[in-house]
């Protein structure tokens, strides 16, 4: 049964855009590009796994329609977030004749969503894109907010561009595509939303957890929810430089453990945000800024959803403790050397803390990598 589309708007003047939220929204996309946006062409940019799932209701949507279009595929996995496939992306849109004046349409996930983003901002100076979100991380976080961009062996997001899209159009069928792996991984990215300043709203995902990965009007309910958040913390700090670095919550920790995992598919980025939100949480509690229980509240939530919690999941294990605080060390918030987290006073409490204590940290990693596979 066809869910009724949710549309949730960011507000940003002349920049403002739609994300719609709904069954089946590719199929009706070409019509909506035709009439959003006459007389353009398109370059859809996605990776040979979408490509093989998606590109063909979109090829047929747009053909349909009567438009333009030229397609760029890359390899699929985080790996794609380079230098190399960047400059491949840029040159297929050039090769294609697409002007600036044209649209380029990100059909994937996060990866596809920052790459494809990143390429347009730079494209003959700035292209407009639009993202269509094929995987639930994507379709609730990245998609949304205008950071794009790429990876560096120095850590991750490191090289980019804040660039609005046009448009998100967050098919919901596709989800349906998913592996449960990474359906569980995105949901982390659901979850990180009431852990930051909406403990109501965890709650309700603790009560609708089993109708979520089961489809139906809850799944779209919490899409909807996460999205609206997330656009809440661009309104207010579209550039990242206050309030949204709290949507960075587990990701401090998470994005030195995919560095340490060589952004394999040893760790997916939504199991690395998962573990680092707990960390982020023991961390806080064994600070003495927040309740231990509620530690103990999140595991049980991500373990029940097949996520990982600690940092013995990951397989073939970590580097030294040096090295992940090294990675830590190349967070983008970090300030004249000064360590950066977001921490918390319990659910639905997030702060950032500056100047937090490297020695401190290494010593709560190593305390965690010595621990039993479950924490207390």
């Amino acid at each position: 049964m066809a869910t009724k589309p949710h549309k949730v708007r960011v507000p940003l003047g002349a920049r403002a855009y739609d994300i719609v939220i709904g069954d089946d929204l590719i199929e009706g996309a070409g019509e909506r590009l035709k009439t959003q946006f006459p007389g353009r062409r398109f370059g859809i940019v996605t990776d040979s796994e979408v490509a093989r799932a998606q590109l063909p209701r979109l090829r047929r949507s747009l053909e349909a329609a009567g438009l333009g279009f030229a397609e760029i595929v890359v390899p699929s996995g985080e790996a794609t977030k380079s230098w190399n496939r960047l400059g491949e992306v840029v040159e297929g849109i050039l090769a294609a004749k697409l002007e600036r004046g044209d649209i380029i349409l990100a059909l994937g996930g996060g990866v596809i969503g920052d790459l494809a983003g990143f390429a347009a901002a730079i494209a003959r100076r700035g292209m407009d894109f639009v993202q269509i979100p094929t995987s639930l991380l994507a379709q609730v976080d990245s998609s949304v907010g205008g950071k794009t961009g790429i990876n560096s062996p120095h850590g991750k997001n490191l090289i980019g561009a804040f660039h609005q899209p046009k448009l998100v159009l967050a098919d919901l069928s596709t989800l349906n595509t998913l592996s449960p792996r990474q359906f569980s991984a995105g949901y982390a990215e659901v979850v990180k939303y009431g852990l930051i300043d909406d403990e109501p709203f965890f709650f309700w995902l603790e009560q609708h957890r089993a109708e979520i990965f089961a489809g139906g009007p809850a799944r779209a309910a919490a899409i909807a929810r996460a999205c609206a958040a997330k656009a809440r913390f661009v309104i207010a700090d579209e550039k990242e430089t206050g309030i949204r670095a709290l949507l960075n919550l587990g990701h401090t920790f998470g994005h030195a453990l995919e560095a340490a995992t060589s952004y394999s598919d040893r760790l997916l980025h939504g199991e690395g945000v998962a573990i680092g939100m707990v960390l982020a949480h023991g961390f806080s509690a064994k600070c003495g800024l927040a309740p231990s229980q509620d530690t103990g509240r999140i595991i049980n939530h991500l373990k029940a959803v097949g996520l990982p919690t600690t940092l013995h999941e990951i397989p073939g294990g970590l580097p030294p403790t040096a090295v992940l605080l090294d990675a830590i060390a190349q967070d983008k918030k970090v300030v004249r050397g000064a360590l950066t987290f977001i921490l918390t006073r319990g659910i639905g409490r997030a702060f950032v803390e500056k100047n937090v204590d490297p020695a401190a940290v290494a010593a709560y990693l190593d305390e965690m990598r010595a621990a039993p596979m479950s924490p207390p």
